[in-house]
This record gives C-alpha cells, structure tokens and sequence, in this order.
C-alpha cells in the first residue's frame, strides 16, 4: 500500500527528474562536441596558415643556358690547342650568322632554339681565372648551374674525342680549376674536347699553347661540326640523352 502511494505521488516526479538528467547529458554532450568541432577548426585553420608553398618554377629560367667555352684572349692564342673552347663557339656562331659583342667579362652573344636561349660566352679573363666571368654571367642571366655547360681542352683525350659529364674534378685544367673554386662545387656539366698528349716530357705548357698539326687542321673542321651539335642537344635533349649520343665519338 506504501509502496503503491509513493509510485502514486512521487513516480512522476522521477521520471522528470531521470528526463531533466538525460536532459543535462544530451546538452552537455552537444556543448562538448560543439567545444571540440570549434578546437578542430581552431587548429587547422592554425596548421592552414603555417603551409608554406613550394617555390614556382620560373619556366623562362628553365629554357635558358650558360654555355661558357674556355680560351685565351688575343690573336697569339686564336688557334692554339688550349683555345677549342672557344673555337666550338666561333664555329656555332658563325654557322648560325650570330654576332660578338664585348661585354663585362667576356665576348657574348645569344643563340636561340626551338623555345631555347644559350647564352655564347668567351671569357676574358684568361683561362687562369675563368671562374670570375662564369659566376658573373650565371647570377646575370639567373641561370641555374645545372644549366651551364663548360667546353675545354682535355689532354688525356685523343684529338677530337668528346667526353660529357654532369659533374667531376678540375683534372688539373686551370680553368676548370678556377670555376670550382669560386662555385665551390665540381657539380656542374662540362664538355671536354680532346687535344691528345703528343709532346715529350716538361713540354706540356708548350703542346697546350700552340697551333693545330696540319693533320689535325685538316680533321677540325668535322669535329667542330660535330661538337656545335652538343649544344642545342645540351638544352633540348638534355645532358643524359647528349652524353649518351655523343660520348667517344
């Protein structure tokens, strides 16, 4: 009979008091999840404005190349061995009908092809302190390093031999040399134009410094056309395809 009173008076009163609870949870529940879906946003509207976007390549810096041919100024050394750096360049230029302007540092002219820009520098500097005119034209023209390619003589080549590398050491070549030093790094393409070793002992300076045999005169020509080839295959084709089609040959 008690029992049935108190279900009689007070059992509404629980139910309310169970449903205001239930109540209280669900709103507390909301504000939780309300609290922590606003935290969430919070930090990733936080990690949003910490992204930080990968540079844009610049596609004209991209088409663009340093081809620096390594000599001496002046008729004494115009058609020496040492000089076949820029031997390749004057025959480029001329079978393209470019033209030489004297500039800081160095002869430059520019030669363009299918959407590409090279950028013919002559250093004069002297081959001794080729860096100098390199670094000077590479920050000008903004053209990364990778981008440059350097022709030089080579002694350990036979004469007309090409050899193509992305990379390596001066190999005792003063210009060579003197790039790396003021690049800090050997990691840049170089083309080497062989000259062969035909002189006898303490004459090396002597075989570097001096003219072409007739023999070798008369096969230049061949060469020389087959080495202004490398260059535009050098910014079209890129360093892996050139050394793959023109190394040893």
């Amino acid at each position: 009979m008690i029992s049935w009173l108190r279900k009689l008076f007070f059992g509404n009163k629980t139910a309310s008091t169970t449903e205001v609870s239930h109540l209280k949870n669900s709103e507390q529940q909301n504000e939780n999840t309300n609290s922590e879906t606003s935290i969430k946003h919070e930090k990733n509207t936080d990690n949003a404005s910490h992204i930080i976007e990968a540079p844009k390549t610049d596609p004209t810096t991209m088409k663009k190349f340093l081809i620096a041919g390594l000599g001496n100024i002046g008729p004494k050394y115009e058609n020496t061995r040492h000089n076949i750096g820029f031997k390749v360049l004057d025959y480029l230029a001329k079978k393209e009908d470019l033209t030489w302007e004297t500039v800081k540092l160095g002869d430059v002219t520019t030669y363009k092809s299918k959407g590409r820009t090279f950028i013919l520098l002559k250093p004069s500097t002297f081959m001794n302190l080729s860096g100098k005119a390199v670094k000077y034209w590479l920050d000008k023209e903004n053209i990364p390093v990778e981008n440059m390619l350097v022709i030089t003589d080579d002694l350990n080549l036979s004469f007309g031999t090409f050899r193509i590398k992305t990379r390596g050491s001066s190999g005792g070549h003063n210009g060579l040399k003197d790039i790396q030093a003021v690049l800090n790094s050997g990691s840049y393409p170089r083309f080497r134009f062989g000259i062969s070793d035909e002189f006898s002992k303490g004459r090396q300076v002597d075989y570097v410094l001096g003219e072409w045999t007739p023999e070798e005169e008369a096969a230049l020509g061949e060469r020389l056309e087959k080495a202004s080839q490398i260059i535009p295959s050098f910014g079209l084709a890129g360093i892996n395809n050139t050394m793959n089609t023109f190394n040893g040959k």
